[in-house]
């Protein structure tokens, strides 16, 4: 009796349920799709948009940084008697505010790569249709489309004051232009080395230290041993040295092609034409050595 119990009561739970499943007959959006999405996500999270709040402190202070000291030149520019230009050129305001840019980027490279690091999430990109170039550009892009933001929105808040200051109209859409070339091409080589950096540890804080230690140290050596050069004569040396940091190769390249005032010591050594096309074509290989270097680091990681 209490076998066929037993038996009647597995039977009634035993059974099988068609729940409806079908098949997907709708569009599949694709590597494109994909990319783009990545893109955009890893755009938003450099600001921390759809992150935490205090994620989204840090970021947007440095922005805020960046966009007051532009209000605080356009005020100058605007209500002190006898001005005719700007108090800075376009092409100086990145230069000035280097200690900015790079304490961005080495908080949001970081957080850009390590924890997809950290947490093994990369194999689960490569799972779809998403391709490790796809991944690589879409994260490059992204931090340098947040550099640009971070240094283009000042000089058009710089550019909208000189013109409401009624400043010559050609000579700042001139200067403004150049600026915006510059801080494109800075967007790009920054984003491209400090992603390469923060790639190398899934750690975030080992990450923030490193790019910082990069941009600064070698700024810090190239800078004190131009000031030695320029103390002892050795002027032609100077320009040779810019060669050796990320900041002084942008000062170089917009020096000798957008009109800008060298910031190596005391002016001199300022690179001309042949020394400036040396200085872009390190930039473009500095651009292509990291995109290469990133594809050989994640074609190890997301096996």
């Amino acid at each position: 009796m209490s076998t066929e119990t037993g038996t009647a009561a597995g039977s009634d739970t035993s059974r099988i349920h068609n729940i409806g499943y079908r098949s997907y007959d709708g569009v599949r959006l694709g590597r494109a799709y994909a990319r783009r999405s990545l893109y955009s996500q890893s755009l938003r999270g450099s600001f921390g948009l759809g992150r935490s709040a205090k994620s989204k402190v840090l970021p947007m202070l440095l922005c805020g940084v960046m966009c007051l000291v532009a209000l605080i030149l356009v005020a100058v520019a605007i209500y002190a008697p006898g001005m005719t230009k700007l108090p800075i050129k376009y092409t100086d305001f990145a230069i000035y505010l280097q200690a900015v840019i790079g304490l961005f980027l080495a908080s949001q490279a970081p957080q850009s790569v390590s924890r997809d690091l950290r947490f093994k999430s990369v194999p689960l990109y490569f799972s779809r249709p998403i391709e490790r170039g796809d991944y690589v550009l879409a994260k490059l892009a992204a931090m340098a489309s947040a550099l640009l933001i971070l240094t283009g929105l000042p000089l058009v808040i710089l550019y909208v004051g000189a013109l409401l200051a009624k400043f010559d109209f050609v000579d700042q859409s001139k200067g403004f232009g150049q600026g915006m070339v510059s801080v494109a091409l800075l967007s790009v080589l920054f984003a491209g080395l400090g992603l390469v950096v923060a790639a190398l540890t899934p750690r975030r804080g080992f990450g923030v230290a490193a790019v910082i230690a990069v941009l600064t140290i070698t700024y810090g050596a190239v800078s004190t041993v131009q000031a030695i050069a320029w103390d002892t004569g050795s002027t032609g040396a100077i320009t040779w040295l810019g060669l050796f940091s990320p900041i002084t190769l942008i000062d170089g390249v917009q020096t000798a092609f957008l009109g800008a005032s060298s910031a190596f010591p005391g002016g001199e050594g300022a690179p001309g034409a042949g020394a400036g096309v040396v200085y872009l074509l390190v930039v473009l290989a500095l651009v292509a050595g990291s995109y290469a270097v990133l594809m050989r680091r994640y074609r190890r990681v997301g096996l």
